[in-house]
């Protein structure tokens, strides 16, 4: 399915920052298949089908597609929404009211979000039933906590969990879809090694209490008809790591989702930070339940170091996608969902090597008509290792969450927020065949 001759390369216009400058970094070229840009295939509306707003809820799986209650496909395009760290409350609320930024995630095109959370939020009463003021005092945040009283003042003296549904039900009342994704055990930033949430057995992550808080949410937010699926971990990783472990758990895990919550999707990440799903090629998982089941993948060009940078952009895109293929890209021909939950770049435009890996991405999302969600919407930080108020350049927001970072970038992924027509053979190389035609 993935063509290695992309010899004509595509130029990206300059990137302008949210603050109006122009940078010219010694970029390169972005590497695309030898077609018409992307910029054409957002307005060739011929093509493309606009993507529903109001899906028909709850989804399931057909083959490889994720599909409504009428067996309509729905294309996940969603972006990532950190709620996860030390504070646990969505990043933002201190700098843009809740429903503006619900409404920001629709406007920009994204139609559902991926919301992270800590196992601890649910499972430790003491943590889950602090208030947002609480929480960020017992940081020092006070900041914070002006900029909230300022902006979301109904939620300061909500309890944590209260604040997290409010989030949800903000987004669905926009028509924004919603996977909880249990991102970490004990609150922080993620990820390494040696966090003590990385794999089943580690300091923070005990398998039996994630399966209570995975049941927990579940039963949460059954009947909310935008929570759409549950991601049960994020980035599995470590020493420990193993694939007996694997299946023992995540299918224990899935089990505990579907039996809280038949209506969602249930999405498993893989091994070594979400990059290898390569053992299900010959061992299949073993559930109770079909049609619900979404397997999850990572991609980043920093995962290859500098090879974008130092290598020929052809060869590299080349090199790696025969690799994503053989360890998880599989799974398309097996039938199974693969949902992108992370991929992203230093959206200041200066990263030659970030640069160079997202012409291979887009070109290969595209192909594959893939599902994704990208990191992330935050332009800010309340508090990320040790750090207040970190200015997060992967963000499509800027710092004060009130513009977007790139409209370039914007404009690059919009034609990936929409899914190609069923009726046309399957991804870029159909649409390149009808516009031949035409």
């Amino acid at each position: 399915m993935y063509s290695k001759d992309i010899n004509k390369d595509l130029e990206l216009r300059p990137w302008k920052t949210s603050e109006g400058r122009t940078n010219n970094p010694p970029m390169g070229r972005l590497v695309f298949f030898s077609f018409i840009s992307f910029s054409f295939l957002t307005t060739f509306s011929d093509v493309m089908i606009p993507q529903k707003q109001v899906m028909a809820l709850p989804l399931s799986t057909d083959s490889r597609w994720i599909v409504d209650e009428n067996g309509q496909r729905v294309k996940l395009a969603c972006v990532n929404w950190v709620s996860h760290l030390e504070v646990m409350v969505a990043e933002g609320l201190s700098k843009q009211p809740l429903d503006g930024i619900a409404k920001r995630i629709l406007s920009m095109g994204f139609n559902c979000v991926r919301l992270t959370w800590p196992v601890f939020l649910v499972t430790n009463d003491t943590l889950g039933s602090l208030t947002v003021r609480q929480s960020l005092q017992s940081h020092g945040l006070l900041e914070s906590i002006s900029g909230i009283q300022a902006n979301n003042p109904s939620i300061i003296d909500l309890s944590l969990l209260d604040v997290y549904q409010a989030v949800v039900s903000s987004l669905g009342n926009n028509n924004v879809m919603v996977i909880l994704d249990n991102h970490i055990s004990k609150p922080g930033w993620c990820c390494s090694n040696s966090d003590g949430n990385g794999f089943f057995g580690d300091q923070y992550f005990d398998p039996d209490l994630w399966i209570t808080g995975l049941t927990r949410m579940a039963s949460m937010f059954k009947g909310v008809p935008n929570v759409v699926g549950m991601s049960l971990r994020n980035e599995l990783r470590g020493p420990k790591q193993n694939v007996n472990d694997w299946y023992r758990y995540m299918q224990k895990g899935a089990e505990a989702v579907h039996s809280s919550n038949p209506d969602v999707i249930v999405i498993l990440s893989g091994l070594n930070y979400d990059k290898d799903l390569s053992f299900l090629r010959n061992r299949p998982v073993h559930l109770t339940f079909s049609g619900k089941i979404v397997f999850e993948v990572h991609w980043y060009g920093f995962t290859d170091g500098e090879a974008w940078k130092n290598g020929n952009s052809n060869q590299v895109c080349g090199r790696v996608v025969d690799n994503m293929m053989r360890v998880s890209g599989f799974l398309l021909d097996q039938g199974w969902p693969l949902f992108v939950s992370e991929f992203g770049v230093d959206q200041r435009g200066t990263n030659v090597n970030d640069n160079r890996y997202l012409g291979c991405f887009l070109s290969v999302a595209a192909e594959l008509d893939l599902d994704w969600a990208l990191w992330t919407l935050v332009g800010s930080y309340y508090l990320r290792q040790g750090v207040l108020g970190m200015n997060e350049y992967y963000g499509v927001l800027n710092w004060n969450w009130r513009e977007v970072r790139n409209s370039t970038f914007l404009q690059l992924i919009s034609a990936l927020q929409s899914p190609f027509r069923a009726e046309l053979p399957s991804g870029i190389e159909g649409v390149l065949g009808l516009i031949i035609r035409l």
